[in-house]
């Protein structure tokens, strides 16, 4: 069932529209598979407890009725009345789960969108901001989590005390009836009550079972019943059929077909096989939608589209797969080495992968996250080319548009209506091939580095077996044999160092400190004595009023009963009471202490996540995060205080019987006790292996939903390469890896329980015969009676411990991964009260570095090798070099994202080392390379950490031309924005990204630069905004176009971690022999070439 149903799934948000993907964000989507189609899953264990409880209890009345006559209808309706009891429960324990699910989905949904961009959020100072938001959602949970444990206790307690008052109700009919009680009667009754008592106690779970897996199963028909893409927006011819690779008549498309404007209006477009088309226009006017159009992505207003032979897309913001370099470009087609070796070539990772300590079988982190931006775009330009297509469709000129360009047709879009179209002959008529050009234009761009030197091409992340491997690949060092090796490090250790590790799991028994810290946390564990005392006192009161009646009633007819009927029955009622109560205490208890110690270990896990250091987060896939917070934390907040409860219960009663048996006949411990010694035998060869079973079922479903993230996000990649299927195996393949300890571990459960079942039989077996043989006198019968009818119960109970002890060690390991997480190392101090700066600081913006050195880990090589320079107060630096000169790490460090090693870095005479992290971080602006935008509104985007008055808002949105786009939508400052700003375009969240600059108004503003999403006059308007306002500010750039550099005031070329040159560029340009100038030249050079070659064609 669960693996149909995730392949279902699965398969499903490969054929989503993008209308429906809107209503279901990836996080929800995850949850149907994690969590819904599990718990569908479960339900089969309960399925057959319905006939079975019908079963059982009209095999208990016969008995009864048998004994008892016509009393046995007191005991049928009281038991009917009981069931009655629970039905409003089990609604309101329905009503809570599902909101709790829907709670949960809100939070996971925050959390994981919060842990995608934690590099902004760390480098702007808002961590703690989000901390609260997630606490925030998590509130709303815990008010639902509350109202869920509270009504399962209610629940407890009318099922606890249902055995009691079914036999109240019996015993008191049999004496109005007039029904003469004996102690053979009475005790036969007692023991079917007993047997009674079991399903009704399985019926609640059965019921709370049901009620779950309903709510999951309407929630998963309802995803899969969503509108797919339809599938008739483009016809496909087969390749060579037409002479026309594209052709769109009279295309309407519109995002939204209830929407009355079409996002496209009145395309017509003929495309020839052969030809290169450049789309250009203004942010927002739609060029992306024209290709997703093509791709079919679009649903279809009217006309018709034609697309003959096979496409391979480019999309604007990478999509690269966690896997190895060579996988995503091969991308399921055969490796063919000559043409591999060409397209890398061609697109310029030759040296990009030599670098690599692993070459192209470097294993790349969770969405690309250890190569740089350039990288990830030229890996997608790579898998579409390797794929040997017939149209290739690139979005986002920055990376293919000279390449495309040509005596082509040229279309500028404007609002989405083709608004002229024409050959531009004077464009560079870059001719020849394909391949060459992207070659050529690549190696411009490396040469220039224009692409790369993205944040993360300096990250290194340091291992546990002491090897490193940096981004970028160009430190590989390991201590062999006590002498260093630089370069490529023996075969034998090479599966080490990659950056992404194996989840750890811990091996071997779960600690017994464990244990202890879970049940002291809460309240220092002062509620745990009063739970195991209230379950003390209800088995003594319970064994105490059979006891009561077996000892008060006579043997037969003719013997004197030693009390009063009234008096007998008075006893039990008083008896069974108390029972009840304790029951109920201990079903509070139980609840307030589970509920409590789940909010203490979410906050502290949440806690110590949010102020890890970014390395923490580069090396570790989100999805392990992910998994702890939502699949962990449920366990903690629902399942594990009554596995542990119930362990202790179950202890309690097996304790108890023993008790009532070896007062009656001390010789039944003669096959007790090597019984009991073989049952945990048994046990003991059963916990190992069930435990690492459970464990690698834990490590196991992390693939699945990193493999099910990474599709969602790719799904336009996938479907235009038409690779679903080789998707679908995948996924096929990581759940049936995950079935397999799945399915083993219902054996093992099958193989325990048949064999305690035997060793049981044979224990009651024996006290029988036992029993009967002793000659009459010895012992009282009614005595007698009473040691069997609880042996009776011994088996079950027996295998009941076992079964909980099992359950328990399975489940505890996820409080062992949350504390595992509960310990990671923090960052230095947020504030530092004794050393906080001036309200006013920095008001000058001079940036001084000493000395400074950078490494990434102690035990690595220096990567900023003592660097001396002054950024002076107000004027605009830009930093060069090639990639892998160390220009990001410059700015990790001005952030205390990496901390220096030696040196200072003076701002205004304050030392960065020396105030809290907030301090600084929130005195310094960054623009980021990648615009990212939260879910949320547009004013939380601008302002989360609601500082500012919305009159200063508008203004940041006016200064860098947002406000009449913004004033266009409904909700003004309140109008939403999707999952990752999915509904902006690109060059608009850059241009928001500008307006949170403008309303911080530091004095020092780094702008690393953001030149892949944006078009140049998106780029221009940023740079005149910057002009405008941040005249007297630090302005640092890091350029990765060299003629950003020429426009500054001052430039700092890198080579290698050192500094290589520092003077204002004309200074540099006159010296011919300088680095900087002959990187200029190199540049004007190739732009040359390029205009030569398209005059002479």
């Amino acid at each position: 069932m669960r693996a149909l149903l995730v392949t279902m799934i699965y398969n499903k948000s490969l054929t989503l529209s993008c209308q429906s993907k809107q209503g279901h964000t990836s996080g929800e989507v995850i949850n149907f598979m994690s969590v819904d189609a599990d718990r569908i899953g479960v339900f089969s264990w309960y399925i057959h407890d319905l006939w079975m409880v019908a079963l059982q209890i009209s095999l208990a009345l016969l008995i009864l009725y048998k004994s008892l006559g016509l009393a046995s209808i007191a005991a049928f309706v009281a038991t009917i009345v009981v069931m009655l009891a629970n039905v409003p429960l089990g609604s309101l324990q329905e009503k809570y789960q599902d909101k709790l699910m829907d709670s949960k989905d809100i939070r996971m949904k925050a959390t994981s969108e919060i842990l995608r961009n934690m590099r902004i959020l760390k480098l702007q100072g808002w961590e703690m901001k989000f901390l609260a938001k997630i606490t925030e959602l998590r509130k709303t949970e815990k008010g639902w989590l509350k109202k869920f444990v509270y009504t399962s206790a209610m629940t407890t307690f009318v099922f606890w005390g249902a055995p009691t008052f079914v036999s109240v109700a019996t015993f008191g009919t049999c004496m109005l009836m007039g029904i003469p009680l004996e102690s053979g009667k009475i005790l036969s009754a007692l023991a079917t009550f007993r047997i009674l008592q079991e399903p009704i106690y399985n019926l609640q779970d059965t019921i709370s079972m049901i009620a779950q897996t309903k709510v999951s199963v309407d929630r998963i028909s309802s995803f899969l019943r969503l509108d797919d893409l339809q599938s008739d927006v483009v016809e496909r011819l087969p390749r060579g059929s037409s002479d026309k690779a594209i052709e769109v008549v009279d295309g309407n498309f519109s995002w939204d077909l209830s929407a009355p404007n079409a996002t496209l209006k009145n395309i017509n477009l003929t495309v020839l096989h052969g030809m290169r088309v450049a789309v250009c226009g203004t942010v927002g006017s739609g060029k992306s939608t024209l290709l997703s159009c093509i791709l079919g992505e679009v649903p279809k207003k009217s006309g018709i589209l034609k697309v003959c032979g096979t496409k391979a897309y480019v999309a604007q913001s990478p999509w690269i797969q966690s896997g190895k370099i060579e996988d995503n470009i091969l991308f399921g087609q055969e490796m063919d080495r000559e043409r591999y070796e060409k397209v890398l070539e061609s697109c310029c990772l030759k040296k990009d992968v030599e670098v690599l300590s692993f070459g192209d079988q470097t294993v790349i982190g969770e969405r690309g996250i250890n190569l740089s931006g350039g990288q990830k775009q030229r890996i997608q330009i790579a898998r579409a080319l390797y794929q040997d297509a017939d149209i290739y469709l690139f979005d986002d000129p920055f990376s293919a548009v000279d390449a495309h360009t040509g005596s082509h047709l040229f279309k500028v879009m404007k609002d989405g209506k083709i608004t002229q179209c024409g050959k531009y002959n004077d464009l560079l008529n870059s001719g020849n091939d394909f391949m060459e050009l992207v070659g050529a234009h690549k190696k411009a761009l490396s040469t220039l580095e224009s692409l790369d030197g993205g944040t993360t091409s300096d990250e290194i992340s340091t291992m546990e077996d002491g090897s490193v491997s940096s981004a970028n690949g160009s430190i590989k060092v390991k201590e062999v044999n006590g002498y260093e090796q630089n370069g490529k490090t023996d075969e034998k250790d090479e599966p080490k160092g990659q950056l992404v590790q194996e989840e750890e799991r811990e091996k071997g028994r779960v600690g017994l400190s464990v244990y202890w810290r879970y049940i002291t946390m809460a309240y220092g564990g002062a509620l745990v004595p009063f739970i195991l005392l209230s379950q003390i006192l209800f088995q003594v009161l319970q064994i105490g009023s059979n006891y009561w009646m077996a000892w008060a009633t006579p043997v037969s007819q003719d013997v004197e009963p030693p009390v009063e009927g009234t008096t007998l029955l008075a006893v039990y009622v008083a008896l069974a009471i108390g029972s009840a109560f304790c029951i109920l205490s201990r079903a509070m208890f139980l609840a307030t202490a589970g509920y409590k110690t789940a909010t203490i270990l979410f906050n502290k896990m949440h806690f110590c996540i949010f102020r890890s250091p970014m390395s923490f987060f580069d090396s570790t896939p989100s999805g392990r995060i992910l998994n702890r917070a939502s699949t962990d934390q449920s366990a903690v907040d629902t399942d594990i205080p009554y596995q542990i409860g119930s362990f202790a219960f179950s202890m309690i009663q097996l304790v108890g019987i023993i008790a009532v048996m070896s007062q009656v006949a001390w010789q039944v411990f003669i096959v007790f006790i090597p019984m009991i010694a073989a049952s945990i035998w048994y046990q003991q060869y059963y916990i190992p292996s069930a435990r690492e079973l459970s464990r690698l079922v834990g490590v196991c479903k992390a693939p699945i939903i990193q493999h099910f993230a990474e599709t969602i996000s790719g799904t336009s990649t996938i479907r235009s390469f038409d690779q679903q299927s080789r998707f679908q195996e995948t996924n096929m393949k990581l759940t049936d890896g995950y079935s397999r300890p799945k399915f083993n571990i219902a054996g093992a459960m099958e193989w325990l329980c048949f064999r305690l079942d035997m060793l049981s039989s044979i224990t009651f077996a024996f006290s029988l015969i036992f029993l009967i043989s002793i000659p009459q006198g010895v012992i009282d019968p009614g005595i007698a009676g009473l040691a069997v009818t609880y042996g009776l119960n011994l088996n079950m109970i027996q295998a009941w411990v076992i079964w909980n002890l099992c359950n328990l060690e399975n489940k505890i390991i996820s409080v062992e991964r949350i504390l595992q997480y509960t310990s990671i190392p923090s960052e230095p101090p947020l504030v530092i009260e004794e050393n906080r700066p001036a309200p006013s600081w920095p008001s000058y913006g001079e940036v001084d570095i000493h000395n400074l050195q950078v490494r990434y880990a102690p035990h690595l090589p220096l990567v900023l090798r003592g660097l001396t320079c002054t950024f002076h107060g107000g004027l605009k630096t830009g930093i060069v070099g090639r990639t892998g000169s160390r220009k990001s790490t410059l700015i990790q460090t001005l952030f205390r994202i990496v901390e220096p090693t030696t040196g200072e870095v003076m701002i205004d005479g304050i030392n960065i080392s020396s105030i809290g992290l907030h301090d600084l971080r929130s005195r310094l602006s960054i623009i980021p390379q990648d615009p990212t935008m939260f879910e949320g509104t547009v004013r939380n985007n601008l302002d989360p950490l609601e500082e500012y008055t919305d009159e200063q808002i508008w203004e940041a949105l006016d200064k860098c031309q947002l406000g009449d786009e913004v004033r266009q939508k409904e909700g003004k400052l309140d109008s939403s924005v999707s999952e990752n700003g999915e509904n902006w375009s690109m060059g608009q969240r850059q241009l928001v990204c500008l307006g949170r600059v403008l309303l911080k108004k530091s004095k020092v503003l780094v702008l690393d630069e953001a030149t892949a999403s944006v078009d140049t006059a998106t780029d221009n308007l940023i740079q005149q905004t910057l002009r405008l306002h941040f005249v007297d500010s630090t302005v640092i750039t890091i350029a990765h176009r060299i003629t950003s550099g020429l426009d500054s005031d001052m430039v700092l070329l890198l080579h290698q971690g050192l500094i290589e040159e520092y003077d204002s560029p004309s200074k540099l340009l006159e010296d011919r022999s300088s680095s900087f100038a002959q990187l200029v030249a190199e540049y004007t050079m190739r732009s040359k070439s390029t205009f030569e070659k398209s005059a002479d064609h």
